[in-house]
């Protein structure tokens, strides 16, 4: 099996093509100058109308060096630190003073000097830097790959005890399929104890996922159904391990194993832009025994899908007309060669 190496972004200075970065900035700088409108404005009434002021020009400035910043990423990570701090300072000092500059030519901003807007600008910056340094040193690669690995510890109990239950079913009454059930089982295992660091292919993690579905039909029978739904997808995606199996787990566990009559597992796979989605739908029936650990379950991968990807990737759930679908969305970066 393929697979790179992979942590969130760590680096002192942000990655700031990520969601959750700018998210971040957009509210830090706007925090802040909804501050400066309340030490500006006469009273608390002419607060609203300050603020308004302000972020009509703080909001180009602020998107303008957000793009900029984006564009230059990897050059900026690239170089020292510190001189990578710099340059930053120096872009936004520079873009205030041109913008400054650029409306009081059109009498757009009356009163001030750019040496106080560059100033300020500065300012703001530096505290940004700040604690995106301070952010990435809490969160080293050492902290979460040790996080990965508790998060994957949780989840291979489960999956283990599961599969291997599947094959302890087949000894007895057809063991020509257990043993071959135990050759699959090999390779379950051997995924399941890959470095929890490492993304893997999508293609790797398919196949994984249907292997153990595989495992799992001989021990239910016509009883489990799968409709895999493959679109015009790159298997070639880097996607985080054990993101899949857990999923079709609780899809089997909660959805075909407590009726009677079984029920159709759909797997959904769409790549739709910059983005991967992933679905998984199981019937329902009405049962709530096994709730818990299906949260559990839910709670592990959200968690997961933070370290990996910040604010980029969110896992949704939707429930209705005896129908249970989690959905993931994924940014699809650099493909695994």
């Amino acid at each position: 099996m393929t697979s790179i190496r992979h942590f969130p972004a760590t680096h002192p200075l942000p990655d700031w093509r990520n969601f959750g970065v700018m998210l971040r900035v957009l509210l830090g700088i706007n925090g802040l100058a909804l501050l400066a409108a309340l030490v500006m404005a006469p009273d608390i009434a002419g607060w609203p109308g300050r603020f308004i002021e302000l972020t009509a020009v703080v909001e180009p400035l602020l998107l303008i060096g957000l793009a900029s910043l984006a564009f230059l990423r990897d050059v900026l990570w690239r170089l020292p630190l510190r001189l990578g701090q710099f340059l930053v300072l120096a872009l936004v000092g520079g873009l205030t003073g041109g913008l400054f500059i650029y409306w009081q030519s059109l009498m757009l901003s009356e009163g001030g000097s750019p040496g106080r807007a560059i100033l300020l600008a500065l300012a703001a910056t530096a505290l940004l830097l700040l604690y995106f340094e301070l952010r990435a040193r809490a969160f080293s690669p050492a902290q979460s790959e040790a996080r990965l690995a508790a998060l994957n510890a949780r989840i291979r109990p489960h999956f283990l005890f599961n599969s291997l239950n599947a094959v302890l079913s087949l000894i007895r009454a057809r063991p020509q399929q257990a043993e071959a059930a135990l050759e699959s089982l090999s390779d379950l295992f051997r995924a399941a104890m890959r470095d929890p660091g490492e993304l893997v292919s999508l293609a790797d993690e398919i196949a994984l996922g249907k292997q153990y579905l595989e495992l799992e039909y001989l021990r239910l029978g016509e009883r489990l159904a799968v409709d895999w739904q493959i679109g015009a997808v790159s298997m070639a995606l880097p996607i985080p391990p054990l993101m899949l199996q857990p999923l079709l787990e609780n899809a089997v566990y909660h959805g075909i194993e407590p009726a009677p009559e079984g029920g159709t597992v759909r797997i959904g796979l769409a790549q739709r832009g910059d983005e991967l989605h992933i679905s998984i739908a199981n019937p329902t029936v009405g049962q709530t025994a096994h709730a818990a650990g299906n949260h559990m379950a839910l709670a592990n991968i959200r968690e997961r899908l933070a370290l990996y990807y910040d604010l980029e990737a969110r896992l949704e759930i939707e429930t209705g007309d005896h129908r249970y679908e989690v959905r993931i969305v994924l940014p699809c970066r650099q493909k695994i060669r």
